[in-house]
Formats: structure tokens, C-alpha cells, sequence
């Protein structure tokens, strides 16, 4: 009778293609995760992998045991971990990760609630600017908006990504509001040039007639964050286009004015991403759980869409 520590191992390093991306996911070293293998390889009397130096491939005889084991093991998985879920509160380590501008401002102060409830559970929340590999990476879960839905992760939407343009009240002094996003032209320019492309990002701005323009800008700032963006545009350097969520405080402070307020652009939804529901572990189940009920509690779906003006 095979363990499930050896069958979870073939399973996990079949699907990501290396002993060490599997070690990430499971939490245990390499070398654990090759020898698990290697015991099961033995106990059945095949070789599941060919092995090289640079590659991990699935030998015939793997190719039909893994597919006659994925849905098996993934039901037993579940079964152990609702078992487990009944008997002891939610612990371990929460890896999650999410970005330095949101996170920071909405879901970190949250985490004296989150703690209270889940004393049992370390947070180990990480904030960058990227799209991460949940499941090779060994995240529990992320929250943001864009990222490419991999085999295994889940995505459950929380709000909407609005971009509005705002700038200071201080700028617009003396200037006559713009009517539309063609009317912005004339104004100064506070834009985003991407790291990956290095193209500086375009947007396309709608109302609730669904007319669209374009958004041009005079250029005369470009920076690469968010986060510089909207404070340029609190010292009155000029208009720029940014997220509802992150413009909301300083809109709420008289920091910041929104212009052309029945338009706004559309970047997709804040979702929270996570791995497949029947393995959620129930400290990641807890989280997720959580961040839906703040989100509807404090209305943030209704105050982060730019649509309602």
C-alpha cells in the first residue's frame, strides 16, 4: 500500500516537471521528494520518470499512472483536509501575494481582524509588482487583476478595476474642466511607461452610453508605479489615469478631484486567485472566506467602480 506523501510526490512532479518546483509546493527539500519517488518507482516495479540533468519527463508507464491516479488522489486530499478542517482550527503559514499600492492600503490593515480571528495562522503577505506562479512558487493565494489562469488556480472576482482620471485641485485652479476624454489634450500629462514593453500605457475611456474615446495626453511626466502617479499628481505636476481604489482616500481628503466623471476606463476585475477548490487547505479557505465578507462589509465592489460617478 503506497503512502500518500509518495503518491502526492509523483503527482506534483509529474504536473510541474522537476523534483524542485514540486519540493516548493509541498514544503519539503528536493532530495525528499526525489526519494519518495523512488520508493514508489520500487514498490511498483516501473520507472514513472526518465531523468536527466536538465529535464524530468514522464515515461510511458508514468503517463498512464498518473492519469489513472490524478482524480483518485485529489479526492483523497480533499476527504483528509475537510476531516482535518473539523478537527482543529485554521494554522500554518500563509503565503499570499499582492500588490505594494492595494495591499498596502486595503488589505493590510485588516490583518489586526484577520490575526484576532486566526490566531493560529503566521501571514507571510508579500507586495510586488508581478504576476506570480501560485502553485510553483508555493503561494496559498494572490489578489490583483490580469493575472493568466494556469491549470489549478482559481480566480473569484472581489471588485471592479476602474481607471478614473484625477489630478489636485491646485492644478485645475483656473482651468475649465474638461467635458469629455478629448478635452483632457490640453492638460498636462502625468502617464506610466511599462517595464515589460516600455511602451507607455493607453487607455480608452466609456460612459454609461457606451461611447468610447481615447484618453491623449500633453506628456509631461512619465514614471513606472502607480503609486509615483498618483502622488505627482497630488503635488499638481498634472492629470493622470489611475484605479478608483487607489484614488479613493484622496478624492475622499479633497487631495485629489476627478475629471470627467461619467467616464471612466476599464482594466478587469480585483480578483483573488487561489489553487483548486477541492485542495484548499483551511487556512487559505479562511483567508479567501474573509476577504469576500470585508470587500461586501465595506462596499468596495460599489466604491472602487468608476461607472457609478
Amino acid at each position: 500500500m503506497e503512502t500518500l506523501a509518495n503518491l502526492e510526490s509523483f503527482v506534483r512532479s509529474a504536473e510541474l516537471g522537476g523534483f524542485s518546483t514540486a519540493a516548493r509546493r509541498l514544503s519539503m527539500t528536493p532530495a525528499a521528494v526525489s526519494r519518495n519517488v523512488a520508493v514508489l518507482e520500487n514498490n511498483l516495479g516501473v520507472r514513472l520518470f526518465h531523468r536527466s540533468t536538465r529535464s524530468l519527463t514522464l515515461t510511458e508507464a508514468g503517463e498512464r499512472f498518473l492519469h489513472s491516479i490524478r482524480d483518485n488522489l485529489a479526492a483523497l486530499q480533499s476527504a483528509i483536509a475537510d476531516v482535518s478542517a473539523e478537527q482543529s482550527a485554521p494554522s500554518g503559514t500563509l503565503k499570499v501575494s499582492m500588490s505594494p499600492t492595494f495591499g498596502i492600503g486595503y488589505i493590510l490593515p485588516l490583518l489586526p481582524e484577520f490575526a484576532e480571528r486566526y490566531p493560529l495562522i503566521r501571514p507571510e503577505w508579500m507586495f510586488e509588482n508581478r504576476q506570480v506562479d501560485l502553485i510553483a512558487e508555493g503561494y496559498d493565494a494572490a489578489i490583483g487583476g490580469g493575472f493568466e489562469l494556469t491549470s489549478g488556480v482559481i480566480a473569484r472576482t472581489l471588485a471592479p478595476a476602474h481607471i478614473i482620471a484625477v489630478a489636485s485641485p491646485s492644478y485645475m485652479e483656473g482651468k475649465v474642466p474638461p467635458h469629455d476624454p478629448g478635452g483632457m489634450a490640453v492638460l498636462d500629462g502625468i502617464v506610466m511607461r511599462s517595464l515589460r514593453t516600455g511602451k507607455i500605457r493607453q487607455w480608452q475611456m466609456r460612459n454609461a452610453s457606451g461611447e468610447e474615446q481615447a484618453v491623449i495626453f500633453n506628456e509631461r511626466v512619465v514614471v513606472n508605479d502607480p503609486a509615483a502617479m498618483c502622488k505627482a499628481a497630488r503635488l499638481g505636476l498634472g492629470v493622470t489615469m489611475i484605479a478608483k481604489p487607489d484614488a479613493l482616500p484622496y478624492l475622499e481628503r479633497g487631495e485629489l478631484v476627478r475629471l470627467v466623471p461619467s467616464w471612466y476606463a476599464d482594466a478587469g476585475p480585483i480578483s483573488i486567485y487561489y489553487a483548486s477548490r477541492t485542495l484548499l487547505p483551511s487556512k487559505t479557505r479562511a483567508f479567501v472566506d474573509f476577504v469576500v465578507e470585508v470587500f461586501q462589509r465595506e462596499r468596495w465592489p460599489e466604491r472602487f467602480a468608476g461607472s457609478l460617478g
